[in-house]
C-alpha cells in the first residue's frame, strides 16, 4: 500500500493556492495551473503546506488521494520553476527552426513538418540540433515532446531520429554480404 498522500507538501514562496468544493487552482510566476478535485479526496491548507488524505478507506480514494498528490507537487513544481525537456536531432540534413509558437522540422521527408506548440508550452532551438520545450504543466510539455519525436523517432541501425537528450539507443549490426 502506498503512503504517498501521507507526505506533506510545502507550498513555495510566491506561490498561490486556492481550494475550492469543485477545483484547486495553483498560480505563480510560470503561470496557472487548474486541476478538478475528486470527491474522494480531502485537501486542506495548513501554513505553508499542502495536506492530501482519503475520504474514506476505499482502495479507490486511497488511490485517488495518492495521485492528487502528485499531481499537485507536479502543480507547485511547475508554476515556480517550470518544466523542460530537451530533444536532439541526428541525421545528415535533419534540423529544426522555431518560428514563435511553430515549430519548422526538416527530417528527410519530401516535404517539411510543422508542429504547432499548445498553449503555455514554448520551444526554443539553440541550433539546428536542439529543441528545448518549457512550460508549467508537465503533461502538456512531455506530450509536446513525444509528438515531436513522433515524428522520426531514432532508428536502431544508423540511430538517426529524434531523440530525448538522455536517450540511448540500443544499436544493431546491420546485414553482413
Amino acid at each position: 500500500m502506498s503512503r504517498i498522500a501521507n507526505n506533506p507538501l510545502a507550498i513555495p514562496k510566491g506561490v498561490e493556492v486556492d481550494i475550492a468544493d469543485d477545483a484547486l487552482t495553483v498560480k505563480g510566476g510560470k503561470g496557472e495551473l487548474r486541476h478538478a478535485r475528486h470527491s474522494l479526496v480531502n485537501v486542506e491548507r495548513r501554513q505553508d503546506e499542502l495536506r492530501v488524505s482519503a475520504r474514506g478507506a476505499s482502495k479507490a480514494a486511497r488511490s485517488l488521494a495518492g495521485t492528487t498528490r502528485a499531481l499537485l507537487q507536479n502543480m507547485l513544481r511547475g508554476v515556480d520553476q517550470g518544466f523542460e525537456i530537451r530533444l536532439e536531432i541526428v541525421g545528415v540534413g535533419y534540423r529544426a527552426q522555431a518560428q514563435g509558437r511553430k515549430l519548422n522540422l526538416t527530417l528527410g521527408f519530401s516535404h517539411a513538418v510543422s508542429f504547432q506548440a499548445p498553449e503555455g508550452v514554448s520551444i526554443e532551438t539553440p541550433s539546428q540540433t536542439e529543441i528545448v520545450i518549457k512550460g508549467a504543466d508537465r503533461q502538456q510539455v512531455g506530450q509536446a515532446a513525444a509528438d515531436i519525436r513522433a515524428y522520426r523517432p531514432p532508428e536502431p541501425y544508423k540511430g538517426k531520429g529524434v531523440r530525448y537528450a538522455a536517450e540511448r539507443i540500443v544499436r544493431k549490426e546491420a546485414k553482413k554480404a
